[in-house]
Formats: C-alpha cells, structure tokens, sequence
C-alpha cells in the first residue's frame, strides 16, 4: 500500500487496499501542530465500503511511521489471509 498525506496542517497519513480495506495513520504529540494524545503514530483500518467503527492496529501509538506503516501491512495479510479462508 502507498500512505499519503490527507491533511497537510497535521499528521494524518490514509492508504487503501484493491481488496476493500482503509488505514490511516495519524501522529499524536502532547504540544505543537498535530492531534493531542499521546506522543506516536497511531494505526487504525476498516472495511473502507462499510459503515463501521475503524479498529485500532496492535501496538499503537508506534515510535515511527515507518513502524506503522509496517503494522498496517501486516495486518492487512492477516485480513487477506482471514477472507479467503
């Protein structure tokens, strides 16, 4: 997957998959210009043609993009492995 830049003021970074999945990635600090929370780079996906909730990727908040980006991967071969079981 490819991450983007959704919104240019702040941290938040999206990627979706030919096979329906959402993932954003959005940075947290405790000051400056970026969602308040707690310091890191949070993960979430969701079904992106449904109306549901997005899910939080285990081991959020991570240290570094590059770490998320690697979490949101790796998840979605598990949801690719889970649909076609």
């Amino acid at each position: 997957m490819h991450f983007h830049r959704a919104v240019e003021q702040i941290g938040i970074w999206s990627a979706s998959s030919a096979d329906g999945f959402s993932f954003v990635v959005s940075y947290a600090s405790r000051t400056g210009e970026s969602l308040q929370g707690r310091p890191g780079f949070m993960a979430t996906w969701r079904p992106l043609y449904a109306n549901r909730p997005a899910i939080r990727i285990a081991g959020a908040p991570f240290k570094t993009f590059a770490e998320a980006e690697e979490a949101c991967n790796s998840t979605l071969k598990v949801l690719r492995n889970v649909r076609t079981a």
